[in-house]
């Protein structure tokens, strides 16, 4: 063998996982060619025979050829049950563009009802403690009657919060942008009527925030990253004060295919996707998380547990910094004054001995959006200048 071909010998890396995946159903080279050429034939492609199929699965799983054929890969994720990711390292999805894309939903409908509401939500059992949320203690109940799935959270400072998860399918950002804009009023007038007739005192719901857990994008590529940066703050698609109506919707439209064609981006959203794995940004409107290799990325409850605490502490604060705003000394309870709003500060802010690299990116984008630490730090000055006064 010449030095040349020795070369090329040693730079072969086999692709393991491949094999793996092969000796684990007990087939040949052979056996998977079939399988996959079946496959194929089951969803209408154009395949090569057999023996061409066994021919290229040996220089796959060798590493004598990088997989990048389109069909190939298509073919493994079918036959093996996995995604591109796992099987290649590829960031990109192979499958063919579709007319829609799907995500769930979640939003946060945000309430100040008092911490003695909240007490007595819990002492009429129409909430119960959970686990702990970012170190904060929580109540919650499923058992909200409203279409899709809905749990009421409170904490014994005050704070109720509505989260409503939705599975919802769109042609077009555009159309994300005008159900959200109609449904956010929807939602906040339910949401008052809903917490005004839990103790029958008047609440009004503040405002909400949106989650985007985009699990089948119709884009791939920088189109993604561009889908991802419009979701999270999809209100710059909509004229200022818009009406809903098929001209919105048109003109919304337009202004999706100029920043698709341009490019997006703003200086106020964070990244915090990690490439090859995630696709993730957060805004001070929500937050956009797309996970390409699902098994890597970030659990969907890891975001919504982040956003729950940091909605809860928003929330109370805004209640406190409404208090000074109309002339008067905040009134908060004993056990939650200044020392528990350092404490939570703390708690967010300080990266945890286990945490990994993704979740610490992810909460520091969701927190710097929003501008909670600001909020608390102002929150824990003003309680400590009144409770010292």
């Amino acid at each position: 063998m010449s030095v040349e071909g020795n070369q090329t010998a040693k730079r072969l890396v086999p692709n393991n996982v491949l094999i793996a995946k092969r000796k684990a159903k007990g087939w040949s080279r052979l056996r998977a060619a079939r399988e996959l050429e079946r496959a194929g034939l089951q969803r209408g492609l154009r395949v090569p025979d057999a023996d061409a199929i066994e021919k290229a699965v040996y220089r796959h799983e060798t590493g004598r050829t990088a997989c990048r054929d389109q069909l190939y890969i298509e073919l493994y994720c079918l036959v093996y049950d996995a995604t591109p990711h796992e099987l290649f390292g590829d960031v990109e999805p192979t499958t063919p563009a579709a007319d829609t894309f799907g995500l769930r939903s979640h939003k946060f409908v945000c309430a100040y009802i008092g911490a003695d509401q909240a007490a007595d939500l819990v002492k009429r059992g129409m909430v119960e403690q959970t686990e702990p949320l970012c170190g904060l203690d929580s109540y919650a109940n499923s058992g909200v009657p409203v279409d899709g799935e809905c749990r009421l959270y409170t904490w014994p400072f005050g704070v109720a919060i509505l989260h409503l998860c939705e599975e919802m399918r769109f042609p077009g950002i555009a159309n994300l942008a005008t159900w959200r804009r109609r449904s956010y009023i929807q939602n906040l007038d339910w949401a008052s009527g809903y917490l005004s007739g839990l103790n029958g005192n008047p609440v009004e719901a503040s405002y909400v925030l949106s989650l985007y857990w985009l699990h089948s994008p119709m884009w791939s590529g920088p189109d993604l990253e561009t889908a991802a940066r419009i979701m999270s703050t999809p209100r710059v698609l909509l004229e200022r004060d818009s009406e809903e109506s098929e001209s919105s919707l048109g003109h919304a439209e337009l202004v999706e295919r100029s920043l698709f064609a341009e490019g997006f981006d703003h200086s106020e959203i964070i990244p915090f996707g990690l490439k090859g794995i995630s696709a993730g940004y957060a805004s001070w409107s929500g937050v956009v998380y797309c996970p390409l290799a699902p098994r890597r990325a970030l659990a969907e409850d890891e975001l919504v547990t982040t956003e729950l605490a940091t909605q809860a502490m928003w929330a109370y604060c805004q209640h406190i910094n409404g208090q000074i705003e109309q002339g008067r000394d905040p009134d908060v309870p004993d056990p939650y004054g200044w020392r528990f709003l350092r404490g939570v500060r703390s708690r967010l802010t300080n990266a945890r001995p286990q945490e990994t690299g993704q979740h610490r990116s992810m909460r520091t984008a969701i927190l710097d959006t929003s501008g909670l630490i600001g909020h608390l730090t102002q929150a824990i000055d003003i309680l400590r200048e009144t409770s010292e006064g």
